[in-house]
C-alpha cells in the first residue's frame, strides 16, 4: 500500500515535467508564429492549450486523491501542495503562449514586431524558452543548485524588458501606437513566463530542502 502511494507522489512530478514540455513546446511555436507571421502555427498553440488544461486537471486530481485519502504529513504533505502550485504556474505559462500566438494571429499577414525591435523581442523569448527548458529539468532531477541558478539568470531577462520600454519610449519609434502596445504586450509576456519558470524552481527547493530560497541565500 505504501508503496503505490509512493509510485503516484512520484507520478505527480513526472506529470509535472510533462506538462512543463509542453509549455516548453508551446512559447517555441509561439515565438514561431510571431516573429513569421505564421497563423497556421498561432492556431496549434492556442487549440493545442486544451492539453494543458486536461493535464493540470489530471495532476490536480492525483494531489487531491492523495490528501483525501493518504493524509500526507512533513515532507509528503510538503510535496503535494507544491505540486499543485507548480501545475498552476505552469498552466499560466501555458496561457501566456497562447496570448504570444494571438498577437502573432492578429497581425497576419504582417508581423507584430518591427524591426527595429526585433533583436530584443527575440533574445526576450530565447531566455524566456531556455528558462523554461531548465525548470523542465530541475522538476525531473530537482536539482537545488540548477534552481538557485534560475533565479539569478532571471536578471536578464529584466534588463531585456527595460531596454524594451527604452526602445518604445525613444524618439526615434515611429510604428505608431498598435505596434507600441503590441511589443509593450510581449515584453510583459515573455517576462511572466520567465517569473513563473523562476517560482517553479523555487517551490522544487522548497520541496527539497524545506527552506524557501532567500532563506537558503542568508545561509
Amino acid at each position: 500500500m505504501r508503496e503505490a502511494y509512493h509510485d503516484q507522489l512520484d507520478s505527480i512530478f513526472d506529470d509535472l515535467a510533462g506538462i512543463c514540455r509542453r509549455v516548453e513546446t508551446a512559447v517555441s511555436l509561439a515565438t514561431h508564429a510571431l516573429m513569421n507571421g505564421d497563423a497556421a502555427v498561432a492556431e496549434r498553440v492556442i487549440s493545442g492549450d486544451v492539453e494543458i488544461d486536461v493535464a493540470r486537471e489530471q495532476v490536480e486530481e492525483t494531489a487531491f486523491d492523495l490528501l483525501t485519502l493518504q493524509q500526507p504529513v512533513a515532507t509528503d504533505l510538503r510535496t503535494i501542495v507544491a505540486a499543485l502550485r507548480m501545475v498552476s504556474e505552469l498552466e499560466r505559462m501555458g496561457d501566456l503562449s497562447v496570448h504570444v500566438a494571438k498577437v502573432a494571429r492578429l497581425r497576419v499577414p504582417d508581423v507584430a514586431v518591427p524591426d527595429e525591435i526585433r533583436p530584443t523581442i527575440e533574445r526576450m523569448a530565447a531566455v524566456a524558452e531556455d528558462m523554461v527548458g531548465r525548470v523542465c529539468e530541475v522538476i525531473i532531477s530537482r536539482d537545488v543548485e540548477a534552481a538557485i541558478a534560475l533565479g539569478r539568470d532571471d536578471e536578464e531577462m529584466d534588463g531585456l524588458r527595460r531596454r524594451s520600454f527604452a526602445e518604445l519610449l525613444s524618439d526615434d519609434w515611429t510604428h505608431g501606437v498598435e505596434a507600441a502596445v503590441d511589443v509593450a504586450l510581449l515584453g510583459r509576456y515573455y517576462e511572466r513566463i520567465a517569473d513563473h519558470a523562476v517560482s517553479i524552481a523555487n517551490r522544487v527547493i522548497f520541496v527539497v530542502t524545506g527552506h524557501h530560497p532567500a532563506a537558503l541565500a542568508e545561509q
